[in-house]
């Protein structure tokens, strides 16, 4: 598959992606419904800061941060290893493989073909957003919008190829079920989607940031709610990055060989 082939092929793919989307509209909002986490710790978490504040969160600080958390969440989201997996297990990536279009192509523009009817979702949780915390909720300057646009292609880049490689272990096990039920406990602990990660203990917080999860939410939501600095926030991206790279190497290495050995058997 070509480079070219690809291009041209992308817009096609995004249509139909998006009439998918809206075809099946009533899945998306199951999984909107399944993605409302931060919600539920916006209502632990104010009720702690009413006494008291956490650190620096107040009952408004935890308000944009996880209203914030939400959006970010419905816009990162990424299924794409529980699809690989599936078909995998059904023998129907063979017929995936026949086309000439990458199927992790294909998987991509699945994803990213629902992001317009997540915004209609994330619009007005925005909205509350700004009206109940202010200009804190969003980013104050158009570099700032640039820092957290670029920390949210980061973060949906690391959760797919986390995905691409938990789905593709499927070709070399009987099942990755257990791995991604794995990641998801420790995205829900690690990634700030729970509670900040500021709230961990320093020694803890240190081996966190080692590990990719708090660049696929935390990040975003850090940057969206103006928590860095500059010179901080342009460090914190830098790492996100090397994470992309390095996620977006071993994750084709790994599908190469998957499918090297998926042929070797037959489909």
């Amino acid at each position: 598959m070509s480079l070219r082939t690809s291009l041209k092929a992308l817009p096609t793919l995004l249509r139909i992606g998006f009439a998918e989307a809206v075809a099946f509209r009533a899945e998306m909002i199951v999984w909107v419904f399944a993605t409302t986490m931060p919600l539920i710790m916006l209502a632990l978490w104010s009720a702690v800061a009413r006494t008291a504040p956490v650190g620096r969160f107040g009952q408004g600080e935890f308000i944009g941060y996880f209203l914030a958390a939400f959006c970010v969440r419905q816009i990162t989201s990424c299924w794409v290893a529980w699809m690989l997996s599936y078909e995998v297990k059904q023998g129907t990536l063979a017929m995936r493989l026949l086309r000439p279009i990458s199927p992790l192509l294909a998987y991509a523009t699945d994803v990213l073909a629902g992001i317009p009817l997540r915004l209609l979702v994330v619009a007005p949780v925005l909205a509350i957003s700004l009206y109940v915390v202010g200009a804190k909720a969003v980013p104050a300057s158009p570099g700032g919008w640039g820092l957290f646009i670029l920390s949210l292609a980061g973060g949906w880049l690391i959760t797919f190829y986390l995905n691409v490689l938990l789905g593709t272990l499927s070709l070399y096990m009987e099942s990755s079920q257990k791995l991604m039920d794995i990641y998801m406990v420790l995205f829900f602990v690690c990634s700030g989607y729970m509670f900040p990660v500021e709230f961990f203990p320093a020694g803890v917080r240190t081996f966190i940031d080692l590990l990719p999860f708090r660049y696929q939410m935390g990040l975003p939501v850090e940057l969206m709610t103006g928590a860095h600095a500059t010179g901080v926030a342009l460090g914190l991206l830098a790492k996100q990055w090397a994470w992309v790279a390095g996620l977006g190497a071993v994750a084709m290495l790994v599908w190469r060989r998957g499918l090297a050995r998926f042929a070797a058997f037959g489909g």
